[in-house]
């Protein structure tokens, strides 16, 4: 057993030996490693494309995507419970605002309303007789036949007729309400978009019977970035193209702006109106294409020289000895090919314009002839 024991700790021995060689050649070959790119990173050059930011003027064309909607939609809901008794129009009908759309029964409401005018009337009685019998206690009283106290319990008997009238004449005007509620009519100009339920359904106070829209004129809202949105103005022409009749291109007009930004994107919304004497259907989908005004003796870089870092746009400057510094940048107007710097950046720094990918801070270039 001794001897045994013997041989498994010289092989147990050999083995741990093994692994610590093994584990030294390597950790020996990474610090090589290590020290070899180091120094290579300090001693070699990269080739790179460099160039200056230049100043030109602009014209800045923007393009968006969205649908055309009608200028003005709203929903037709009931405002009583009810069953539909007659509907009077059909999806796709032109009405005017106070059209008669459609009728809830109005069996209960009609009852009700009877009640209501029969009380009222009945109030009304009772405050005329209530007055008619306080005038003759006065005229008693000032005689000397009545009490003081007598005429002050007619003046309340009249007092309260007339409260009641009041509260008849509420309960009056509200089943009148009701009843009105029970014809829905259209809140103005326009098509019925949709209709959503036939005569027969019995619909809750609150559901959409139809939906009314203006579609003589259609809309769609863009929303322009914070760098693009100087030189746009209402009234700016826009252009639409609609991909689902490629032979209908259409110039709507910016008819509003919103005053303040959308956060966290930094764009205003904007609405773009198109005349709808097509009779194109609301809700397509458009291409909208817009230009602003030009803009004068800007800065622009190329506009693949930007790289994204963290979320900011930045570029890669070169000093006079070739050593790179990342540069964040306040970025105007970008289209494909160029970029408009608000600030960040002179026309004396060079600017690695292309082989950015080959580069971090602190890595040395070959300064050529600048730009491309």
């Amino acid at each position: 057993m001794n001897l045994q024991n013997h041989k498994v700790r010289i092989v147990l021995g050999i083995l741990v030996a093994i692994c610590l060689i093994i584990a030294y050649r390597i950790y020996s070959n990474i610090q090589n490693d290590k020290v070899r790119a180091e120094r290579m990173s300090r001693t070699t050059s990269i080739a790179v494309t460099t160039g200056h930011a230049t100043r030109q003027t602009i014209i800045p064309q923007m393009s968006f995507s969205g649908s055309l909607d009608p200028e003005w939609q709203a929903q037709v809901a009931a405002k009583v419970d009810g069953r539909l008794e007659k509907v009077y129009v059909q999806e796709g009908d032109a009405v005017v605002k106070g059209q008669v759309l459609a009728i809830l029964e109005q069996v209960d409401t009609n009852a009700d309303l009877l009640n209501a005018r029969g009380a009222f009337l009945d109030a009304q009685v009772n405050l005329r007789k209530a007055e008619t019998e306080l005038a003759r206690y006065e005229k008693l009283y000032a005689s000397g036949a009545v009490s003081e106290q007598v005429v002050d319990n007619y003046r309340f008997a009249r007092d309260n007729a007339a409260a009641k009238l009041e509260a008849a004449r509420g309960n009056l005007q509200g089943m009148e309400s009701k009843s009105d509620a029970t014809v829905l009519t259209a809140p103005a100009d326009g098509i019925v978009a949709k209709r959503y339920y036939q005569e027969g359904y019995y619909a809750k106070a609150g559901t959409a019977i139809f939906a009314v829209a203006d579609i003589s004129t259609l809309k769609t809202v863009i929303h322009i970035p914070e760098g693009q949105v100087f030189g746009v103005s209402v009234g700016n022409e826009a252009q639409i193209k609609l991909p689902a009749y490629p032979d209908k291109n259409l110039v709507g007009k910016i008819t509003r702006i919103a005053p303040v930004a959308d956060l966290p994107s930094h764009t205003f919304a904007a609405e773009v109106s198109v005349d709808n004497s097509r009779g194109l259907l609301a809700g397509i989908y458009a291409n909208v294409f817009l230009t602003a005004l030009p803009k004068q003796n800007v800065l622009t870089i190329p506009a693949h020289a930007i790289v994204m870092r963290d979320d900011q746009q930045t570029v890669f400057i070169a000093d006079e000895e070739g050593v790179i510094q990342r540069r964040v940048l306040n970025i105007g107007y970008t289209d494909d090919k160029i970029a408009e710097v608000l600030s960040g950046l002179s026309e004396q720094d060079v600017i690695v314009i292309e082989g950015q990918n080959k580069l971090r801070e602190g890595s040395k270039i070959k300064l050529e002839k600048a730009g491309k």
